[in-house]
Order: C-alpha cells, then structure tokens, then sequence
C-alpha cells in the first residue's frame, strides 16, 4: 500500500543503519550467550529500554526453565533398591520388598543398618519447546513490526535455539539404622547451546548473530536423610529431608546460586508383588519455591524384574511464562510493536516416567526409564531417557 511506502522505507534504513550482522565469541558464558543472542535485535522499535527489558526477562524465563530442569529436577529416588531386616527367629537377612522400587518417587522403607548403595545414572535430554514454542526451527518471533491493517509482521526477528543437557550423577546411601538412611547424589552436567537470529525484511532474510557454547561442570549436590516414621513391611510413612548446595555456577545454568531444602511426606503401601507409592513435597530456596506432588506404581514382573510407572506434577512459583507484548510504534502510525516478553506467575508442569529395573546378578542393578511432558508449559523435552547403574552391599 502507498500510504505505507514512507515509514516502511525510514524503518528499512534505520535497521541496515543501526544493526550490522554481528558474532559472538566463544570465550562468554552460557548466559552470555543466551544474552547475546535474546539483544542482538534489528527490528527498529524506538524504544530501546523496552526492547531490553522485554529480551532481558525472556532470557531469564529460559534460563530459570533450564536451572528448574538441571539444579532441582529430582535425580534419582534416594531408595535403595535391595531393602533388608534381620529376622531373629531364623537369624538371617531378609529381602522387605519383592519390587526394586520406582526410579524418582521416594517408597517409604529404608535399606536397613548398615546396608550401603552405589550407583551412577546418565540422563540426556534436547529441548524442543517452551510455553508451546518451539525453540529449533526458526519459528520463535522475538521482535516484530506490524501495519495494523496487514495480517503478517513486515519486519521480523526470529530465534533459532538448540539447547541440550547431558547429566551424570554419582549417587549413594546408608543405611544408620534400620529406621534411617542418609544419602548425597552429586550430578556433572554438560549443556551446549547455540542458536541463530534472523531479521525478516519484507521477505528478505539476514542473518543478525550467531553463537554457541559449552559449558561442563558440577551441578548442585544433593544431600539426603530420610526416617521411616512407622510402618510395617513395604506399607508405611516416612520423611525425607533434601538439601540442595550451591556448588555448580549459575552463569553456565547448572546451579541455582542459593542453598536449597525440600521437605517430602511418604507414604508407601503394598502387598506382594505390588506395591504404590505418594510423595507430597515443598520447597524453598534454590531456583524457586514450589510444592510437587508424585505417585508410583511398582510391580515385581520377576525376582529379577521390576516395572514402575510414576506421576511428577511440580507447581513453580514466579517461573514465567513467554507471550507477545504488543505496543504501538512510538514514531511510526498505524504500526504495532511486538515484543516477546515473559508474564510472572506460577507454573504448574507434569511428567510420565515408566521403566524397568533389573536385577542382572547379585545386588546389581540395570535401571533404564524415560520421562515424558504431559504439559506444555515450561522447557520441554520430547522424551527424556536415563540409563543407570546401581550396586548394594549386602551385609
């Protein structure tokens, strides 16, 4: 249209004026790079503090999406698969549970005195999505210009990201009595981020920036202590106190920066072969606060094989959620300015884990699952598998 060819043309020379094609190095933290690539913009919006600010919170709803996935997710069920007590009448050891347990939500019945676990678990993941956006195929518009009587932005921003997290976690537990276990699970990540931001120009594509980044390192370390308050056999209540340390670096998105506590009531019940599980958890500190509630369902297929099906539904408080910002141009009528934005409030995600246990000999364990997002709200990967390894040792 005619009446639009004036402001068009300024706005066109504003942005091959003001926003040259730029790189970024490889030196710069993982936030950084996050940074780098949320401000790098073309779009011309005369309204440079809003233009930030608007980049600046998106940056930190993904990466806060990212920290919830890589410092608080939780690592493995504190359980220890092989559970004994002495019975004295026989003065032997025996087996408490026929069923290995569920892999994330914690069972009610401790390992026993003396009795001691080892285990290493890998888990990776690639995240396709946030907030129902997908993050990989060019798609997520961060800034836009737009005639209030066309249906489709002129000037357009875009955000490609590949984000992927690959965590390995040392875990272990003892048991100080048959009523108390106390353990740590210490997790070593490796996240790589790269992504590439296009300016849109009346069907003209240019590349505005280019980055990526690499970041391994410790993640925050777990410390437990869970107490069996009374129960009988597999069925009972216990409580369980995680502490979750500063250790990994915030900058690299695989620390929270603060010290972390969670609190979980247990509730456990089974007969057999068969037995489910409840977890009612709350947390402060760390990342965010947020309450989580769990359930399993574990089922001894065989003296060798355990399958498990569990529910994690966690609610997040002040996460954040990524929508369009609409404005009018300050300087050109008739223009609409968007701007990809995060808007406060709590969030509330769900996850499906199913696996198997199994018991290949002795006390050795091979534990293989996958966790799926039933929503779309947060960072979401399609499927999400872990592999583990895990050895007790028997009194």
């Amino acid at each position: 249209m005619r009446k639009h060819f004036l402001p068009t043309l300024w706005l066109f020379l504003l942005l091959f004026v003001a926003c040259p094609s730029a790189a970024a190095g490889q030196d710069r933290s993982l936030t950084d790079v996050l940074t780098f690539l949320m401000t790098t913009q073309a779009v011309q919006t005369a309204d440079v503090v809003r233009d930030r600010e608007a980049a600046l919170a998106t940056r930190d709803t993904i990466a806060r999406s990212l920290l919830l996935e890589l410092a608080t997710l939780p690592i493995a069920s504190s359980s220890s698969a092989f559970t004994y007590r002495f019975d004295q009448r026989l003065g032997t050891l025996n087996r408490l549970a026929q069923s290995f347990g569920p892999f994330i939500v914690d069972r009610a019945v401790t390992a026993g005195a003396k009795n001691v676990s080892l285990g290493v678990t890998y888990r990776q993941a690639g995240y396709r999505r946030i907030d129902g956006r997908d993050l990989q195929d060019g798609t997520l518009v961060t800034t836009a210009n737009r005639f209030r009587d066309e249906p489709q932005a002129f000037d357009i921003d875009t955000l490609a990201l590949e984000l992927s997290a690959k965590t390995t976690t040392l875990f272990g537990s003892v048991g100080i009595a048959d009523w108390l276990d106390v353990g740590a699970a210490v997790p070593i990540v490796r996240t790589d981020l790269s992504g590439e931001r296009v300016n849109t120009y009346r069907g003209v594509s240019l590349v505005q920036a280019r980055a990526m980044g690499t970041a391994t390192g410790l993640a925050d370390i777990a410390l437990r202590t869970k107490a069996r308050l009374f129960g009988q056999g597999v069925s009972g209540l216990a409580a369980l106190m995680e502490v979750r340390l500063p250790t990994g670096d915030p900058e690299n998105l695989s620390g929270a920066g603060h010290s972390g506590v969670k609190a979980v009531l247990i509730g456990s019940i089974g007969r057999g072969a068969l037995d489910a599980h409840v977890n009612a958890a709350v947390v402060r500190g760390g990342v965010s606060s947020e309450t989580h509630v769990s359930a399993a369902v574990a089922v001894a297929v065989t003296p060798q094989v355990t399958l498990s099906l569990e529910t994690f539904v966690r609610r997040v408080k002040e996460l954040g959620e990524i929508d369009d910002i609409v404005a009018s141009h300050p300087l050109v009528p008739d223009v609409d300015t968007i701007r990809l934005g995060s808007v406060g409030g709590n969030v509330t995600t769900a996850t499906l884990v199913t696996g198997v246990r199994w018991n290949v000999a002795q006390t050795w364990l091979i534990n293989a699952n996958i966790a799926v997002p039933t929503t779309e709200r947060g960072l979401v990967a399609d499927v999400v598998p872990t592999v583990s390894l895990e050895y007790s040792f028997a009194r």
